[in-house]
């Protein structure tokens, strides 16, 4: 019974690791800037340059506005129903993020001083990634979408290995720009490995993928505004209230975050491609089954995973970052382990599979329900709590959002079984 089970799964056991090897290299750069910055540069610096990298990444999702996800779906799709359209893909979905990204950098330049302050200057070193970020993640989805883990993976660690080369030295000489400009020239370099080893596409416009990709597109830009403003957008209400330093520990919480949850981020976007062929094949009650067994998976990983970042966490913050060990952080990270499970859960069921199933929308109401919610509570609890409040906030939200997305992803596709 195991044996089968093992052949059965054996490509997604094998995408999962190239995926894995792949978001680690990748993120394993974006990584060190982070701790290398948390290390070198005093903690109200540090705090700076995660509010600037806040307020990029909050113009970044516009210039994508689920492009790139949309992208990876109907490459899934067209890979198995009409393998034509795959190589007019890439040529039409970058004429849309340049559209956007366009529009975003110009309206970045007349109001950006304006309305962003002495923050202003350091987004603007970062400014570049307006266009860099939302095409590697096209490309990214691109190589998920026909299954391609193993190229994607070496690009990567390439890419990665080459950018070490300048990161330490650009933050030990330049400080805070070094930091910022190194994000740059590594998006840019990866950027152009990803298009050396990605041909199969043409120069043609092509109204009806544009259309086809767009509008889904749209679906998932507006969930990925609810996901920055349920997750995001408390870095920025921190930065606007004053709390910059206060800002440094509560995003280092959030790259522990980011690590923990990374496998299940991999293996929703490795199973993704099939879940997408199993439902476009109209066999739902295996995507139920597949859902269920994979919630039950998610839910055993994710709490010994937080039992074991109980122990371990305070370790090595005392050794490798010994400015932020501290009862603050240690605090925040205990009540944060509360919901990691049902991140875990809901990173499956939303990316792996109601994504995946063009359930989009339900992603994007809860997202943006969740996320509105979040801006007043926040406020509100910093306002009675102080720093803390945001922690409250957090915690109250997202696992209110995990349980009951889980819940109704699973009502339904349940719903959809053709007896």
């Amino acid at each position: 019974m195991f044996k089968d089970k093992l052949i059965k799964h054996r490509e997604a056991m094998s995408n999962f690791i190239w995926r894995l090897l792949q978001l680690v290299s990748k993120q394993g750069v974006t990584l060190l800037i982070f701790l290398l910055s948390a290390r070198m540069l005093p903690p109200y610096e540090f705090g700076t340059y995660n509010y600037a990298l806040a307020i990029i990444f909050f113009l970044i999702m516009f210039g994508d506005f689920g492009i790139s996800t949309a992208t990876s779906k109907y490459i899934a799709e067209y890979n198995v129903t009409n393998k034509d359209k795959l190589r007019l893909v890439l040529f039409n979905s970058t004429l849309m993020i340049l559209s956007l990204t366009l529009i975003i950098a110009i309206f970045t330049l007349l109001f950006g001083r304006a309305y962003l302050g002495g923050i202003y200057p350091y987004v603007f070193y970062l400014f570049p990634l307006i266009f860099l970020a939302p095409m590697t993640s096209l490309y990214d989805g691109i190589y998920r979408g026909v299954k391609n883990f193993k190229k994607l993976a070496i690009i990567s660690l390439s890419t990665s290995i080459i950018s070490l080369s300048f990161i330490y030295l650009f933050i030990k000489n330049y400080g805070l720009v070094g930091a910022l400009v190194s994000q740059n020239l590594f998006y840019l370099i990866l950027l152009l490995s990803l298009a050396v080893g990605y041909r199969k596409f043409s120069f043609k416009l092509d109204k009806d993928i544009i259309k086809e990709i767009g509008s889904y597109s749209f679906v998932i830009g507006m969930a990925g505004i609810g996901y920055y403003l349920f997750t995001r957008i408390n870095v920025i209400i921190l930065g606007h209230f004053g709390y910059i330093t206060e800002l440094g520990y509560y995003e280092l919480i959030n790259k522990v975050f980011a690590l923990l949850l990374l496998p299940f981020t991999i293996l929703s976007q490795v199973i993704s491609p099939s879940i997408t062929g199993l439902y476009s094949k109209n066999r739902n009650k295996e995507v139920v089954v597949k859902y269920k067994e994979y919630l039950i998976f998610s839910f055993v990983v994710g709490f010994v995973i937080a039992i074991f970042t109980f122990f371990t966490f305070p370790f090595i913050l005392k050794n490798f970052l010994s400015q932020y060990y501290n009862n603050v952080t240690l605090t925040i990270m205990n009540l944060l382990l509360i919901i990691l499970v049902t991140q875990c859960m809901s990173s499956i069921a939303s990316f792996g599979f109601s994504t995946s199933t063009g359930h989009a929308k339900l992603n994007m109401y809860f997202l943006l329900f969740f996320g509105i919610v979040n801006i007043p509570l926040s406020i509100l609890f910093l306002k009675l709590w102080g720093f803390m409040g945001i922690i409250y906030s957090t915690l109250i939200v997202k696992f209110l959002a995990d349980v009951s997305f889980i819940i109704s992803y699973y009502v339904i596709i349940k719903k959809s079984i053709v007896i």
